[in-house]
């Protein structure tokens, strides 16, 4: 019979606590997205084509092309995918990253169960002695118990659409710490490219130039040249030699870079020696409108996930204003007097528990407008997010631009370096001309070598960056346990 009723309050408790749900509205602003920005491009000039002339490849920017989540794959290099999947499976900021997520995901799920009734099993047993008793009574009671709070005001519903906004909080940081990675590995594989490049460039220079030191050697053993040409040719090398150890410490640190981004220590794993040559600079690149780039983009989402949360966070405060409403029922097997439950008795309960703020000092208005003011504070970081993505883009899209101009522009002055370098180095040989003007070209030369090397290295890097702008994250393929 007690089960019977229990049953029935306990159906009277679950059917008033709906109605309360259903009659009552969740407080607080509903959360609307901040429109994009009316705009359709990001400079006053967008070039559509960057060409370098006869030097590398033209680039077209394409609102058509799609921005791939292997972006890297468009530099057709096997070794540099290699890298880049070994560092999603094995640097430890992706652990760092997919423990955070999967924390922020087990706290929407512990906010979730507020929606829930929660069911304990409740025990105790005493045993006491008077003097109407001297030999002592026994006493025990068990049974569940059971309470459901009421979302009359919607503090659960706000607290969990918190806790869902901070986890797509999460996520984003969790995309932007792959596109991080991702393109860490591509810029340092250039960068140790390019430092390898400029060290071929100068051995051939030094090359060169121990060649001439031999001819001046010759020529001063024949009474043609003086010790002064001697001497300066000597300078010349050992000046040249001197570009060499820098150099190398950028490839060493370029290597030891990629080692900790794949998740080893230097010993443990050494980077191949990438190559311009063997890499392929990627001739479309995808341009995406400014209302898809605040989707694509990890650093906007995330900006705008966290505004979501704050706007959360005025309606917890908002619901806090307002009386809570907790129903509990219970049941209990109750004995007392001889052994522990012997010839118990059935005792249930059914309440309902109101709570409502009359006087707090202030304190929860004062919560509410901290929380507005979190807001405003938030749509600004978010506005501001917007202005340095699309200033970044605006900034790639005319380095893009820029770099082919000085490709082509470093790439003339190479040939007409190495042409005057040629004509003075036979005119020495020949004896029509002094060393000095030898020294001269083959400074020339070599400020042309390096410059053009080095404008390459920048256009391969900053379409690097264009990928990374446009919010090319990859999967999570390869994340630890995944």
């Amino acid at each position: 019979m007690s089960s019977v009723l229990l049953s029935r309050g306990v159906s009277a408790c679950l059917t008033g606590s709906l109605a309360l749900l259903c009659a009552c509205a969740t407080v607080g602003p509903d959360y609307v997205a901040p429109a994009a920005p009316a705009i359709s491009y990001y400079a006053e000039a967008d070039p559509s084509r960057t060409d370098a002339g006869t030097a590398d490849a033209a680039q077209q920017l394409s609102s058509t092309a799609a921005l791939s989540d292997r972006w890297w794959q468009a530099f057709g290099s096997a070794e540099l995918n290699q890298v880049v999947d070994l560092a999603l499976a094995g640097s430890p900021t992706q652990e760092t990253a997919a423990a955070a997520l999967a924390q922020a995901r087990a706290v929407v799920e512990a906010a979730g169960g507020a929606w829930y009734p929660q069911i304990n099993f409740n025990a105790s047993a005493s045993r006491s002695r008077t003097l109407a008793a001297p030999d002592g009574i026994n006493s025990a009671s068990l049974g569940p118990t059971l309470s459901l709070g009421v979302d009359a005001f919607g503090l659960t519903s706000r607290r969990v659409e918190q806790a869902q906004a901070l986890a797509a909080v999460q996520e984003a940081q969790a995309a932007a710490s792959r596109l991080t990675l991702a393109s860490g590995v591509v810029q340092q594989a250039l960068a140790l490219a390019s430092a390898l490049e400029q060290t071929r460039a100068v051995q051939h220079i030094i090359a060169v130039e121990q060649h001439n030191l031999e001819l001046v050697r010759v020529a001063q053993a024949a009474g043609k040249s003086t010790g002064l040409d001697v001497l300066t040719a000597e300078s010349q090398v050992a000046s040249d030699r001197s570009l060499l150890p820098p150099l190398q410490q950028q490839a060493s640190v370029a290597r030891h870079a990629l080692a900790v981004l794949v998740g080893q220590t230097p010993i443990q794993w050494q980077a191949p020696d990438f190559a311009f040559a063997a890499l392929t600079l990627p001739q479309e690149l995808p341009l995406s409108l400014p209302s898809d780039l605040l989707r694509q983009r990890p650093d906007i989402r995330a900006a705008e996930a966290q505004l979501r949360a704050t706007s959360a966070a005025i309606g917890i405060a908002s619901a806090q204003l307002y009386p809570s409403l907790t129903l509990n029922a219970n049941w209990s097997a109750v004995s007392s007097g001889g052994a522990l439950l012997a010839n118990p008795a059935s005792v249930w309960s059914i309440a309902a528990d109101l709570v409502a703020p009359l006087f707090n000092g202030g304190t929860l208005r004062a919560q509410r407008e901290a929380a507005v003011a979190a807001y405003a504070g938030q749509l600004g970081s978010y506005r501001q997010t917007l202005l340095l993505a699309f200033a970044q883009v605006a900034d790639g899209m005319q380095a893009l631009h820029h770099d082919a101009a000085l490709v082509d522009a470093q790439h003339k002055a190479l040939d007409a370096a190495q042409a005057t370098q040629d004509l003075t180095q036979q005119s020495f040989e020949a004896g029509q001309s002094d060393f000095l003007q030898v020294i001269e070209t083959q400074r020339q030369y070599q400020q042309a070598l390096l410059g053009y090397v080095r404008a390459r290295a920048q256009r391969y890097a900053d379409t690097a960056q264009w990928f990374v702008s446009m919010g090319g994250v990859p999967t999570q393929e390869g994340w630890p346990g995944h």
